[in-house]
């Protein structure tokens, strides 16, 4: 073999689903059996197809390597994106490519292209999204979780509602201490729905104890249809709603989705069709 330029990493979509099927070579099935072993799957989908494109194309060995190498290091970059994707149990797909900015003009594409990197989220940094129903709130939200998932870090969503009914079952399992630690440990968390169901105290209380867990450490991000203001009706508690207030809006990047529903107006848009 005579030696070639170094070729670029194959892109992650490259890696085909399945693996060629072998030619009966005693080598091929040795390999592959060694590639089960060691647990290299896309390893063991491409080499046979590799070592071909090696031969006809006169690489080195240390090419053909690095080929097999790349491969496998692309593939699993893909299988961590989508375990941290699945683990953050988003209700639906919703990507920050696919919202309609002509539609919602109040929201900023520039903000949220921002919101795409990983620094605010390492920060520690609360994302705040405001407005009425069907203005884009749970899309943005969901949205920028999947992109933050998809770089690296780990991403949990759910509705307030649903984490404060958790929090209160594991009290009254005398769990609590290992399931906030669960919702502390998490790069980012997503709560949906946030003031759209009033609080009892004690409900409000443990959700307040996870702000002040996350606070400056770990990035929480909010979609509310409620106005700062109007935060008290959901809490009941004005210190308590204050507190959970100024955690939640501390160094905050902000978000006004606006009043006007765009889902309803594709509907009225549809139904005059």
């Amino acid at each position: 073999m005579s030696p070639t330029k170094t070729a670029e990493a194959p892109a992650a979509e490259q890696v085909p689903p399945t693996r060629m099927p072998l030619p009966g070579d005693p080598e091929d099935a040795a390999i592959d059996e060694a590639c089960r072993d060691l647990r290299l799957p896309a390893f063991r989908e491409r080499f046979v197809e590799l070592a071909a494109d090696a031969r006809r194309k006169q690489s080195t060995y240390k090419q053909f390597l690095l080929d097999l190498l790349r491969t496998e290091v692309a593939d699993r970059d893909v299988r961590r994106q989508q375990r941290l994707v699945r683990a953050a149990k988003f209700p639906r797909p919703k990507r920050l490519e696919d919202f309609d900015f002509d539609k919602n003009p109040n929201v900023s594409p520039e903000v949220v292209a921002d919101l795409k990197s990983t620094s605010w989220v390492r920060e520690g940094r609360p994302l705040v999204l405001i407005g009425d129903s069907g203005t884009g709130k749970s899309h943005l939200l969901i949205g920028v979780g999947t992109a933050i998932a998809e770089a690296g870090l780990s991403v949990r969503y759910i509705t307030t509602q649903a984490l404060v009914n958790e929090l209160a079952e594991a009290e009254a399992a005398r769990r609590l201490s290992s399931l906030m630690a669960r919702y502390t440990k998490v790069d980012l968390l997503c709560l949906d729905e946030f003031g759209y169901a009033n609080l009892d105290k004690k409900g409000a209380k443990l959700l307040f104890q996870i702000f002040t867990e996350r606070e400056e450490r770990k990035a929480t991000a909010v979609a509310t249809n409620s106005p700062f203001a109007e935060w008290d009706k959901t809490f009941g508690d004005r210190r308590l709603c204050a507190a959970i207030a100024d955690r939640i809006t501390f160094r905050c990047s902000l978000i006004q989705t606006g009043t006007e529903s765009y889902r309803l107006q594709a509907t009225c848009d549809e139904r005059s069709i």
